[in-house]
């Protein structure tokens, strides 16, 4: 049983409009979002960090889930990139939130942008048994410095935010629970379409082969939705009879902001009607991993989301790796 107590988030005060990026891309007017449905993303300035970024949308759910930082006990970060390498971006967050010290455990999961929903299964029965008793979310994206320019469609797809959420145990009488969830993974075929070279043991920094390229964002659009468009019906079709629940019951879908015309496909081919899914990937963009808690803030401050709703939360990630979760908010 799991309960999502509170939602934080946090967005940088600088709008990137798509008619500044694409006479700085050298694009057409109107091409980003005829491409990508997205028209304006927002990015963090130069000197921002994933840990302050998260820090501040932890503040956020915190205050809506009625905790304080004393109260929680683990520290999960769920990007898809880190702040460093070592330590982890949770034990950063932890100390930019002032927390107690040696009163909470953090790590950090990355999943690419299926990482919140990936890290709500495995956290899940670690409070359910007892092991936590609350725990504090987050996912933290900023971009600027891996953003390739001579990828048009990614550079102006993404976009910089960060989204916490306070997990709790459901307390007795209460309908909140994770009902079912679920990921698969196309490696053989996927692995190679959404990459980022730099920066781990292969290709090194300090490695003089290690080209100013690889440490650039690379995303194959067209070949990753043809993957997609054959794979994900059928997955979510199948989850949705495991899980035993019918279209006609969900209340909300909330989809990884991928791009418009993923959304739109997901939408048509699986027969989940558009009008129940809550977009907002025309004002922020993709926010990689941060997209689907994101999603689910901006939900229930517009009252979209309610306590007591069935939510189906879907998406895509690099692997190439199809991911749902349903949940009874």
């Amino acid at each position: 049983m799991l309960k999502i107590a509170g939602l934080g988030k946090f967005l940088p005060e600088t709008i990137v409009t798509n008619a500044e990026l694409e006479q700085a891309l050298g694009l057409r007017e109107g091409w980003i979002e005829r491409a990508t449905g997205v028209r304006e993303r927002r990015r963090a300035p130069s000197g921002e960090s994933t840990a302050r970024m998260a820090a501040a949308a932890s503040r956020q759910a915190l205050e809506h889930a009625g905790k304080t930082i004393a109260d929680i006990d683990l520290i999960v970060g769920a990007s898809s990139g880190p702040e460093q390498l070592i330590p982890c971006t949770a034990a950063l967050v932890q100390r930019a939130l002032g927390a107690p010290e040696g009163k909470s455990a953090c790590f950090d999961i990355s999943a690419t942008c299926l990482s919140f929903p990936v890290a709500l299964q495995l956290i899940a029965p670690l409070l359910a048994s007892g092991v936590y008793k609350n725990a504090l979310l987050f996912s933290s994206e900023m971009t600027a410095h891996s953003l390739n320019p001579s990828e048009p469609e990614s550079a102006a797809l993404i976009g910089d935010a960060a989204a916490a959420a306070v997990l709790i145990a459901t307390p007795p009488g209460e309908a909140s629970c994770l009902h079912h969830s679920a990921f698969s993974t196309y490696a053989a075929s996927g692995a190679t379409l959404t990459q980022f070279l730099g920066g781990g043991s292969r290709r090194h920094p300090s490695d003089p082969a290690t080209t100013r390229e690889m440490n650039f964002f690379a995303m194959h659009g067209p070949q990753i939705f043809r993957l997609a468009s054959q794979y994900m019906p059928p997955f979510l079709a199948q989850f949705l009879a495991e899980a035993g629940v019918g279209v006609e019951s969900l209340d909300l879908v909330i989809p990884h902001q991928a791009s418009g015309r993923g959304i739109a496909f997901v939408a048509s081919r699986c027969g989940l009607p558009l009008e129940k899914f809550f977009i907002n990937l025309p004002e922020r963009g993709n926010c990689i991993a941060a997209s689907i808690p994101l999603a689910l803030c901006e939900a229930w401050e517009t009252g979209r989301l309610e306590r007591g709703q069935r939510v189906l939360i879907a998406g895509t990630g690099a692997g190439l790796t199809l991911g749902a979760v349903v949940l009874t908010f």
